[in-house]
């Protein structure tokens, strides 16, 4: 799994017209870059973007406003020949689902893992909030729906 998480780099769409950005976008993961891959040759997929819609939410912990740069926006033809719009966060399976402290985790990996729980969710309500009013989706992929 830790060459997941290890592969970064600039991905060069080949279909520049439907990439939505000024820059190339920058891959986090090889779950990203397979995503990428798939949105830049996939006829269906309009347009797409990296990093190009931000979410205000209010972080729970410290009750602040902070900006969220969603992972993905694509716009993708159905097979009615429809329009929809999508904002697609991309997460391991392990981050969708609440934190529990079974096991010989050590405290302070317990506490990150809670923050982050805390935080992803603020962050994804604010994300459906966000879709709901664009008339847009917003769906969390995991390496399952990747198929890795």
């Amino acid at each position: 799994m830790s060459k997941t998480y290890f592969t970064q780099g600039i991905y060069h769409p080949t279909n520049k017209e439907k990439y939505i950005g000024t820059n190339d976008p920058r891959y986090l993961s090889s779950w990203e870059l397979k995503f990428f891959r798939w949105a830049d040759n996939n006829p269906n997929i309009l347009f797409w973007g990296s990093e190009n819609v931000i979410v205000p939410y209010i972080n729970p912990l410290d009750g602040k406003v902070h900006r969220y740069f969603v992972d993905n926006y694509i716009v993708f033809k159905d097979k009615h020949g429809d329009h929809k719009k999508f904002l697609i966060e991309i997460k391991p399976s392990k981050q969708v689902i609440k934190p529990t402290e079974r096991g010989n985790k050590k405290k302070s990996t317990i506490l990150h893992e809670q923050i982050t729980w805390i935080t992803n969710q603020a962050k994804w309500e604010a994300a459906k909030k966000w879709a709901s009013k664009k008339n847009c989706e917003f769906i969390i992929l995991t390496e399952k729906e990747l198929g890795i």
